[in-house]
């Protein structure tokens, strides 16, 4: 029965609140290794889904010492599923009432700094691979895709999921479908626009709106892999020394905007982020960000210094 209902709550995540596939598999990861830990304890049915057994699971993933952040993405969806059940009318209690859970560690995202961005946008430009790798047919592409996500923030199931009709070259913005199928519509620079219109005159005409923006080379849509293979490629052409991805590139978008004054709320509302402490971990960076420059260029930064 546990089973059949895991399949179910797969499926709403899927149909009902667009989850990625790499999503969905960390979900059904999670919660298979849930259902195993429940069977052991003979809670093989929902309403032997209690308090106890919850607090006994959370116990179970941290006697094997994983990072705190992977115990709480195991808490958080087996809290989806209970929620799940709830909706459903399954389960009547929810078993993680009066449990506290442990809290997130905060981690400061990575980014790329102007420079860098300027660096991968020399040594992947169109003109610059072509010359380079002659029989590489996607140079205008991948050079739409990087400037697309780093001039809009998106995430790079969102930049796969694109079709061209999402992409409004006169108002200068894109239509995006997020997580939990929430559509928000980010501004896109001219840069990037350049780069698009460049990349849409390679595609066989006529280019209908209904057809995915980025394509791979079986005239396919681009998945989510793709699109990060397209990223390690660029960097290793760019000979950067450490991994660059396109969330990296999608920090760097938000970490930039703040550093150019942009607001916060404004950020919050490019990324599609849900609530707006999400996005405070940007206002961090940029703060680590302005020290670094002060103790750089102050002449009374440094201890010792000036007398």
């Amino acid at each position: 029965m546990m089973d059949r209902l895991l399949e179910q709550f797969l499926l709403h995540l899927r149909a009902q609140r667009n989850f990625s596939r790499h999503t969905l598999k960390a979900y059904q990861a999670d919660l298979k290794e849930f259902l195993i830990f429940a069977a052991a304890n003979k809670a093989d049915a929902p309403k032997a889904l209690d308090r106890a057994l919850m607090r006994g699971y959370i116990a179970s993933v941290s006697e094997r010492r994983v990072a705190r952040n992977t115990l709480l993405r195991n808490i958080s969806s087996v809290r989806a599923f209970i929620h799940y059940l709830l909706a459903n009318g399954t389960l009547e209690n929810d078993p993680f009432d009066l449990i506290t859970l442990p809290k997130r560690e905060k981690r400061l995202p990575r980014f790329l700094t102007e420079g860098e961005v300027g660096k991968l946008q020399d040594y992947n430009s169109p003109g610059e691979v072509d010359a380079r790798e002659k029989n590489y047919f996607f140079s205008k592409r991948d050079f739409a895709l990087f400037e697309l996500i780093y001039s809009s923030g998106l995430r790079r199931s969102e930049a796969a999921g694109l079709n061209i009709g999402d992409v409004d070259f006169f108002s200068g913005f894109v239509r995006v479908l997020g997580k939990g199928s929430r559509e928000r519509l980010v501004p896109a620079g001219d840069k990037a626009l350049t780069a698009l219109r460049a990349y849409l005159d390679t595609r066989p005409k006529p280019l209908a709106h209904g057809l995915p923006l980025f394509l791979n080379h079986k005239n396919t849509r681009l998945s989510d892999a793709g699109v990060a293979l397209i990223f390690k490629k660029m960097a290793r052409r760019a000979r950067f020394a450490r991994p660059v991805n396109p969330h990296s590139v999608r920090h760097s978008f938000a970490t930039h905007l703040l550093d150019h004054g942009c607001d916060l709320k404004s950020v919050q509302e490019m990324l599609g982020h849900k609530n707006l402490q999400t996005t405070e971990i940007y206002t961090h960076v940029s703060l680590e960000r302005l020290k670094e420059v002060y103790d750089k260029a102050h002449p009374r930064a440094k201890k010792g210094e000036g007398g």
